[in-house]
């Protein structure tokens, strides 16, 4: 098989979780946040900061990004 070539563009489309661990991974991040749902469903937080103040912060920052996303319409 040829290279896979991984594009870093906004899509619509959810990713595998193993692909946005890797590429997490891949930046060398100094610190982490992680909050997802389990297969069964079950909430899943968890972050390298032990600051909760911190770690509220990074995540309402996140939540700032996100608001400010343009996704083109189709």
């Amino acid at each position: 098989m040829g290279e896979v070539i991984v594009l870093d563009v906004i899509t619509r489309l959810d990713l595998p979780v193993e692909r946005v661990l890797d590429g997490a991974k891949e930046i060398n991040l100094a610190e982490a946040t992680i909050v997802g749902y389990t297969e069964d469903g079950e909430f899943y937080f968890s972050s390298s900061r032990a600051n909760g103040a911190d770690v509220l912060w990074a995540l309402e920052k996140a939540k700032q990004e996100l608001l400010n996303v343009s996704i083109p319409e189709d």
